[in-house]
């Protein structure tokens, strides 16, 4: 991490002193916590705001990466926010194992339904999640059952993009300030392609094999037919070429149940399977 500075700049400390008099004004709250760095630093700007009025829960499902909760319960740890985990049961409902456009739409009412429910039963009085400033402009149809459920979004109401979401968690001390994004494992899947937990246990696996190679930033892509397609940084690219490498990565990931392994030449790049929808698909979401 690296070294903290005595005073934030005059623009992002105006905006962490507007972030946690908004959440002082909710009383309580429930944050929507995968332990990512967006809702880590509104769990702790709540735990700074509410104390022990404040709590983070974490929804556990088979699209949870592996190490993932492990991680968000440390995080919760460190950040001394009371944390609860809240298994929910998205891979029941057949609108979401379709893969439409708009899989995330049926992914997150899940999600804030059981939140809602939990919330309830700890009078609790608003649910918050960690959209951040930089999210409007994406295809995001998680944010129209945000909107349904009433769940408040702090980042995005007080302004704040992801590079000053990553500098307050330099500030507040977080390790995962620098954290590469990672949505959950379904989205690596093709629209289209039925999400099960079986691809997503084979994409898990992929991934945790690459990272075990050194790399941060990657994913894994299913396609039709059991095809991995896989993106990494450019500079990494060259690396995961050369005979012995590429051999191996090809060997590990046809007996995760791959049958075809490709590299994506233009390299990394956050929800590139959106390359594919077109106007339309979008309007009905």
């Amino acid at each position: 991490m690296p070294d903290l500075a005595s005073d934030l700049a005059t623009e992002l400390t105006a905006k962490r002193d507007r972030l946690l008099a908004l959440l002082r004004g909710f009383e309580s709250c429930a944050v929507a916590f995968s332990g990512g760095v967006d809702s880590a630093v509104v769990a702790k700007a709540a735990q700074l705001a509410l104390g022990d009025r404040a709590v983070a829960v974490t929804g556990v499902s088979a699209s949870l990466a592996e190490g993932e909760l492990d991680e968000a319960r440390d995080l919760a740890r460190l950040i001394g926010i009371r944390h609860e985990e809240l298994r929910t049961d998205e891979f029941a409902n057949p609108s979401y194992l379709a893969n439409s456009p708009d899989r995330c739409y049926h992914c997150k009412t899940e999600l804030y339904t059981q939140l809602d429910g939990l919330a309830e039963r700890l009078g609790v009085a608003v649910v918050v999640n960690g959209a951040n400033l930089d999210d409007r402009g994406d295809h995001r149809p998680g944010m129209h059952a945000a909107n349904e459920h009433a769940v408040r979004s702090p980042l995005l109401e007080c302004e704040l993009s992801k590079a000053e979401v990553r500098q307050l968690a330099v500030y507040w001390g977080l390790p995962i300030w620098d954290k590469p994004a990672s949505p959950c494992l379904s989205s690596r899947v093709a629209y289209g392609e039925a999400v099960t937990p079986e691809r997503v246990q084979m994409i898990d696996r992929a991934e945790q094999y690459l990272r075990g190679l050194g790399l941060r930033e990657l994913r894994v892509r299913y396609h039709q037919g059991d095809l991995a397609r896989i993106e990494v940084s450019l500079a990494a690219l060259a690396e995961l070429s050369r005979p012995e490498v590429r051999d191996v990565l090809v060997r590990e990931l046809r007996s995760l149940g791959f049958k075809f392994v490709t590299l994506d030449l233009e390299g990394f790049r956050s929800g590139s399977l959106n390359q594919v929808l077109s106007v339309e698909s979008l309007r009905v979401l």
